[in-house]
């Protein structure tokens, strides 16, 4: 019994529950604070509550492993056997995603293997680090391409119905399909376009209005969709 206590209670000289404690709690924070930058520097439109709570219990999950596992090399060759039981089905669209997930692991089995300050520092550098590349654009192209679609009459020439409005706001256009809708009534244009430096994308929209009649336009970024 006494064999059995000791076991339970100490893993690798520290006191198993003391050290569960100040694991769980210090992961948790760390893990806060990534949860808060990848908040802050998220972009796009697939934005998610429930990845950034799997940054905190990811986190704090391992934390928890490592502590368990200590320097026994059999409870890790256990864990691996039951990990390898579940299948993970979820697809993750942005690559940073998968980068967070790393860093929330990482901060983890710090805290898990009794490296609070390894931990604290690592957390201490790649928030500014992610803010950084945000806030500064790192790796950024500086034009973009614009996918731009807009209908137009059929008994409209579309070769050259846009011409003086491209020439304008535009600094490359390409045509990429033309397609009959509403029964031939309309062509729906599908162009890969890039605007001029300072160009306004709300006035290039209205002047395509002014040209088609009133009719759908729209144009597909990255970051956001802007339609009329």
């Amino acid at each position: 019994m006494r064999e059995w206590m000791r076991e339970t209670t100490e893993i690798g000289g520290r006191n198993l529950v003391w050290a569960s404690i100040l694991a769980l709690f210090t992961s948790f924070f760390l893990s806060m604070a990534l949860a808060f930058v990848y908040r802050l520097t998220h972009r796009g439109l697939s934005y998610s509550v429930s990845f950034v709570h799997t940054i905190i219990v990811m986190g704090v999950t391992v934390s928890v492993i490592m502590v368990l596992i200590g320097s026994n090399l059999a409870r890790a060759f256990a864990l691996v056997g039951a990990l390898s039981i579940i299948r993970f089905r979820t697809a993750i669209k942005d690559p940073r995603d998968v980068a967070f997930i790393f860093m929330a692991m990482a901060a983890g089995m710090a805290c898990g293997v009794g490296y609070y300050v390894i931990g604290l520092v690592f957390t201490l550098f790649v928030c500014p680090m992610t803010w950084f590349l945000y806030r500064f654009d790192i790796g950024s192209m500086p034009s973009s391409e614009v996918l731009l679609k807009v209908d137009l009459p059929s008994n409209v020439d579309y070769h050259h119905a846009f011409d003086e409005v491209f020439y304008r706001y535009l600094r490359e256009h390409s045509l990429l399909s033309v397609e009959t809708i509403r029964g031939g009534e309309l062509l729906e244009l599908v162009y890969s376009v890039q605007f001029k430096r300072g160009a306004d994308e709300g006035a290039f929209v209205d002047a395509l209005r002014a040209v088609n009649q009133n009719h759908r336009v729209v144009l597909l970024t990255g970051a956001r969709n802007v339609a009329a």
